[in-house]
Formats: structure tokens, sequence, C-alpha cells
């Protein structure tokens, strides 16, 4: 059976592209990947049967061989790190919870802020 690294992949169009090992690409659709599985993201090692579509060579029975590791996942902090910041926020947004029900919306700077670490925050946990 034939490998490569999957190109791309459209989730909401159900469809893209496989790289072979010898260059080629090979369109791969949503009925090929096996059932329940996630969409593939770009780099994810696949085995693959192959047969001649309308447009060339399509992918059938999608296997993955191996997942790629993703650059936010390996520059992740350590969890002791992650656990200190994450007791930081709680106490923030217990400040935040207190101020807002005594009738007090933070400021927009203050508000700001706070959006900005929630994200970096959800960021780093979803690496």
């Amino acid at each position: 059976m034939p490998t490569g690294k999957v190109r791309f992949y459209d989730e909401e169009k159900g469809f893209g592209f496989i790289t072979t090992d010898d260059g080629q690409d090979v369109f791969l659709h949503a009925t090929a990947l096996p059932q329940g599985m996630a969409a593939p993201k770009a780099g994810t090692r696949v085995e693959f049967g192959v047969a001649d579509g309308k447009r060339g060579m399509q992918a059938l029975s999608v296997r993955v061989l191996e997942a790629p590791v993703s650059l936010a996942k390996r520059a992740r902090k350590p969890a002791d790190d992650m656990a200190v910041i994450i007791e930081d926020l709680v106490k923030l947004l217990d400040g935040i919870g207190g101020d807002l029900r005594r009738g007090r919306y933070p400021s927009a700077a203050h508000s700001k802020k706070i959006a900005a670490v929630l994200r970096k925050v959800a960021e780093d946990l979803d690496a």
C-alpha cells in the first residue's frame, strides 16, 4: 500500500490531498477516512489504497500511521508551570466575579488584558 503525508484537509468541504512518498498528489475524500476519525491535520503520515477517479488518483481506506507533533506541543510549558498559571488565573477571575456581583464591569483596558490572558492560556492547554 502506498504511504504519504496529508498536504491539507478542509473539514468543511470534506476533502483534501495527500502527497505520496514519491511526490504525487492523491485526492482524499472524507469517505476514505476511518469511521469516527477527526479531520486529519497537515503532516499526518498515512497509508492508503489508490483508485483511478474521475479527476486522477483518489485515496481509499486511509489508515493513520503517525500523527504530526505540533510545534506548539513541543514548546509547551511544563505541567508544574501551567498549574501555577491556572491558579493565578483562578484568583484573577474570582476578583472579577466579585466585582460583577456588585454590578461593576472591569474597565475596557482591563477587559482586553483579561481576554488576552484567557486566550493565551487556552492556546497553551489546547496545544
